[in-house]
């Protein structure tokens, strides 16, 4: 079943391709905005402008590295039962902590559902114990074990034409459905000193301005050269997964979104994992840690639609199709998104000794 995503009227041609064209093979040269301005027919300041209005809608989070799970320092989905007269107050403090990146309300006991990003392993189990001490409330943590799909890069396109409603695919298949060996977390720390000063610099998106790769330079302390080398090289190798447009997903029209969940035999998820990551409705999949007894799942994945009848009907359809719902399953749709910001791995104090 297609996903339909009703792009905004006020998003013209021009705005449109921006927005589609570019969420991955970024230009890394000097002046990325001119190369898009040639391939769009337009001016370099109106791209540049362009970009600003897109972001300042919403429509845009950031224009920059979306780095790949654990390649870079340590990274675990977490999530905890908030009593329900209290969930906003703690939605506030686990959003306070700038080692969070999303942050949720979803439908089930475990109500609140958050991304922790940290330099070390150390650092995110000290980040988790924070706000289990100033919330009172415990924190699961589900580290990724194996990953299927995870690339949030969306083709708005309806048979190669814009359409105002047209059926969300991803923009690339690249894996798709091949699990992906997982380093140890952590390495974070084998990154050069200026390597890091890069990442952290790197971290909330490229400077909308002429040449952002010089503005980079000069935060990371690099010539302009070097740094789109370096972006080049970690896209190359993926440390990057992708580097380009971060566009919002609920403002451009997605505002059901469900976490679908199952309890799968250690010895039969990465196949089924594999099947599911295939189907054209799935946008995450992946292997996550049980936390027994309170969470039994270790298959995950993500379904983004417009309606939540559509994001049933999809999901329904695979499992019955797939065979999963012969296995404890559960489906948490999204009610809140109380923080919605890119991975930071690296704060200031991890440059001190950098």
């Amino acid at each position: 079943m297609p996903r339909q995503v009703a792009i905004p009227d006020a998003v013209d041609a021009i705005d449109f391709r921006l927005l589609n064209e570019w969420q991955r093979d970024f230009p890394l040269e000097a002046r990325p905005f001119a190369r898009i301005a040639q391939a769009v027919g337009c001016s370099e300041d109106e791209v540049v402008g362009a970009y600003t209005r897109l972001k300042s809608q919403g429509l845009v989070s950031r224009v920059g590295a979306v780095f790949a799970p654990r390649r870079l320092g340590a990274s675990a989905l977490a999530a905890l039962a908030a009593p329900p007269d209290r969930l906003e107050a703690v939605a506030a403090r686990v959003s306070r902590e700038p080692a969070i990146n999303h942050n949720y309300q979803r439908e089930h006991v475990f109500n609140l559902w958050f991304v922790v990003t940290a330099a070390s392993e150390v650092q995110l189990r000290e980040v988790v114990a924070g706000i289990e001490c100033d919330t009172g409330c415990a924190v699961i943590v589900l580290p990724l074990e194996e990953e299927f799909h995870i690339d949030l890069g969306f083709d708005l396109r309806e048979n190669g034409q814009r359409s105002a409603h047209a059926p969300l695919r991803r923009a690339s298949a690249v894996r798709r459905g091949e699990p992906i060996a997982l380093p140890d977390q952590g390495d974070a720390a084998c990154l050069s000193a200026d390597e890091r000063r890069l990442v952290a610099a790197l971290q909330g998106g490229l400077a909308l301005e002429t040449e952002p790769f010089a503005r980079l330079g000069l935060e990371a302390g690099l010539d302009q050269a070097e740094v789109i080398a370096t972006v080049a090289r970690w896209v190359e190798t993926g440390l990057i997964r992708r580097f380009g447009v971060v566009v919002r997903h609920h403002e451009l029209g997605l505002g059901a979104n469900a976490m679908c969940v199952w309890d799968i035999p250690d010895g039969e998820v990465s196949a089924l994992g594999r099947q599911l990551a295939r189907e054209p409705a799935v946008t995450l999949c992946y292997r996550r840690t049980r936390v027994a007894p309170q969470w039994p799942y270790n298959l995950f994945c993500m379904i983004h639609g417009s309606e939540r009848d559509e994001v049933l009907a999809a999901r329904d359809e695979l499992a019955g199709r797939l065979g999963l719902d012969r296995f404890p399953h559960a489906v948490l749709f999204s009610c809140r998104r109380f923080k919605q910001t890119g991975a930071r791995y690296l704060g200031a104090k991890d440059l001190i000794d950098a």
